[in-house]
């Protein structure tokens, strides 16, 4: 079963499209945590961090080349800005398709968990 990352990647439904190389996607998250929220997803179904293998580290310097091109083109480079993943339930992963997000155009807050 593809995930709902990978039926982005073959176009079965639409996204807003920021990024895209061969091996690497970007769109804008459709509920944005922050002014700027984009996704960064490797075109190679890699389901958590825990999964990455040797193999995939082309990916992934592809994914840390498009989080520099994006931050730059939308102009949150200099100012700053976050990236996170998400790893499995607890770390509340809810697509398992491993993926950046990019936050920023606003002072974040703290990381530190209101519990």
């Amino acid at each position: 079963m593809s995930t709902l990352f990978t039926k982005i990647i073959n176009r079965e439904i639409p996204a807003s499209i920021v990024y895209e190389t061969e091996k690497v996607i970007a769109f804008n998250d459709i509920n944005p945590q922050a002014p700027v929220h984009v996704l960064v997803v490797p075109k190679k179904e890699i389901p958590t961090l825990n999964d990455i293998e040797a193999k995939d580290c082309e990916y992934l310097m592809e994914m840390y080349k498009a989080i520099k091109e994006i931050t730059k083109d939308l102009k949150i480079a200099e100012d700053g800005y976050r990236v996170i993943t998400n790893c499995n339930s607890h770390g509340g992963q809810e697509v398992f398709h491993l993926h950046f997000h990019i936050l920023g155009g606003e002072a974040l807050g703290s990381m530190v968990s209101s519990k």
